[in-house]
């Protein structure tokens, strides 16, 4: 099984097979927490308003700017938030800068997609393997369109779990979790500095609690402009 990791979201890219997107801090890890915390489904939307248009019809509304919860919003991006969120039978629509727009990039061509973290690295390398037919493929949500040292580190975990034969970018993902541990990995990554500036380093801290999930958010649908994720237990 050929393995393949983008560890920049560059427009254009194509996806023949199964992707895994990573936004490790935070989008992909809070939505696995919003699917524990009883969410029916996690709809990822384009961008803020398209969001927001879905607050009247019952929807709890995430996401974040500049890191923070944007106003009008129900939650921010956290995953600790949204392990406590009452949303139980209720869906979620997120919108952040990073993570929801890489997952609407990688839906343009994915066969299959889902959503991976630290959080459930193993169980949606379970998944992955299980669905593949030809590649299973990584992206990066990166920083603002340029690498993330986090979702290297965090697609370099999910890549331990699994066989195949990995290209190039997937061999450096390896690299970088192999060499350094979690805490420097993305502690010292421009996401969690930035989130560290607006006081939200507990956030950092959060992400990096490993395989502590077996659920894992799988693309179900398009409802016009969301991508609709339901859960997967593995």
């Amino acid at each position: 099984m050929r393995v393949r990791a983008e560890l920049i979201p560059r427009p254009g890219l194509r996806f023949p097979d199964v992707v895994l997107v990573v936004d490790v801090i935070r989008a992909t890890t809070t939505a696995v927490a919003f699917l524990e915390a009883g969410a029916r489904e996690v709809w990822f939307a384009p961008d803020h308003e398209t969001a927001l248009a879905l607050k009247p019809k019952g929807f709890a509304v995430a996401g974040e700017s500049q890191g923070l919860k944007p106003p009008g919003f129900d939650f921010g991006n956290g995953p600790l938030e949204a392990l406590a969120a009452q949303v139980a039978g209720r869906p979620v629509v997120m919108s952040t800068t990073n993570g929801t727009r890489a997952a609407h990039l990688a839906a343009r061509s994915a066969r299959r997609l889902a959503l991976a973290s630290l959080w459930n690295r193993a169980a949606a390398a379970a998944w992955a393997a299980r669905e593949a037919q030809v590649e299973i493929a990584f992206l990066a949500a990166g920083k603002e369109g340029g690498f993330g040292l986090d979702d290297t580190y965090a697609i370099g975990a999910a890549l331990d779990a699994l066989t195949g034969e990995p290209e190039d970018g997937a061999l450096a993902a390896l690299a970088v979790f192999r060499g350094y541990p979690a805490e420097v990995a993305l502690t010292r990554s421009k996401a969690a500095q930035a989130l560290k500036e607006v006081g939200l380093a507990e956030d950092v801290r959060a992400v990096l609690d490993l395989d502590r999930s077996r659920l894992v958010p799988v693309l179900d649908r398009r409802e016009g402009p969301y991508l609709v994720f339901t859960r997967s237990a593995l």
